[in-house]
Formats: C-alpha cells, sequence, structure tokens
C-alpha cells in the first residue's frame, strides 16, 4: 500500500481506545501492517492459515478484520472508496443506479443441502451469486443465495391485457 493510499485508509480506522485513554492496552501490530495482511489475502485469494511469514500471525490478521467488519469499519471504508472513485470520475458520490447480474456456480461437496439447490436453467447444483454494480462497474453488493430452477411462467389469469393491477380480473 502506498503512503497515499494508506494516508485514506487511516483516516477510517478508529482511534484505539487507548489512545484516548478510555483503557485497553496498546495493539502489538500496526495498524498498517494488518492492513497490508488483509489486502494480500483478499488479492491472492489466500486462506487466512497460509499467511506469509513476513505478516503478523494470522490468527491476530483475522482478528483485526473480524473486530472491524462486526463494527462495520469494512463496509464503511468500502463506500467512501467508492465514493472518492466516482468524485475522481466526474460522478456523484452517490450512486443513482445499478446493474444487476447472477451466475449460478457449482458448490464443493462441503456445502450443507441448505445453502444449495439446483438452478435447472443452467443445469447447475449449487449456489448463485448476485451482485449489484454500480454504471461506473463498482460494487455496490454481493448476495450469496441457493441456486434455484428459474420461475415458471406468470399463470395467465395474472397477464390479460389491459389488466393493470395484475389481478386478472
Amino acid at each position: 500500500m502506498t503512503d497515499e493510499e494508506w494516508a485514506v485508509v487511516r483516516a477510517s480506522l478508529p482511534v484505539p481506545r487507548w489512545l484516548e485513554g478510555r483503557g485497553g492496552q496498546p495493539e502489538a501490530y500496526c495498524h498498517r501492517q494488518m492492513s497490508d495482511a488483509v489486502r494480500y489475502l483478499v488479492a491472492g485469494g489466500v486462506s487466512w492459515r497460509a499467511m506469509p511469514v513476513g505478516f503478523p500471525a494470522w490468527d491476530r490478521v483475522y482478528a483485526f478484520y473480524r473486530r472491524r467488519r462486526d463494527q462495520g469499519l469494512v463496509k464503511e471504508l468500502h463506500d467512501r472508496l467508492r465514493g472518492r472513485v466516482r468524485e475522481a470520475a466526474g460522478r456523484d458520490p452517490d450512486r443513482t443506479a445499478g446493474i444487476i447480474d447472477s451466475q449460478s456456480v457449482r458448490a464443493a461437496a462441503s456445502v450443507p443441502r441448505a445453502t444449495s439447490g439446483y438452478d435447472g436453467g443452467k443445469k447447475v447444483p449449487g449456489r448463485s451469486r448476485h451482485i449489484v454494480v454500480d454504471s461506473l462497474g463498482l460494487l455496490l453488493t454481493v448476495v450469496v443465495t441457493a441456486a434455484r430452477p428459474p420461475p415458471t411462467a406468470t399463470p395467465p389469469e395474472l397477464c390479460r391485457p389491459g389488466c393493470a393491477s395484475g389481478s386478472g380480473g
């Protein structure tokens, strides 16, 4: 992470309690090291326990990430950074439109039956991931659901011409 990138990230991190005189102990690791470790894991798709030696211990990095995630800071940082990118592109930082897409993917054998399904249209057993991006392609949200078959055709009584209410009458 460059010094400029770190300045943006650092501004969004909370001040540790011990620095404000509210108790607690100084943390054993630098927040920049911890943030770099989390970025490394996300960018490389590496598992927590496969953390390289140059970073802090995986369980400390995970605890750091988990605390930030549970406090909502990961989402807040993502939203702030997306707003900055939109402003740099000459757009309003708050999005006004979204684009939705989904993809069915095979689930591993270890995925519980309760969270997987079968997409009959694509003939894929597993899960569906749904994403929403803004008009610049920046991620807004991700939802993972059990794969389901495509919806069946609307019953004829619900789609008669001229029926605005959808009641079929």
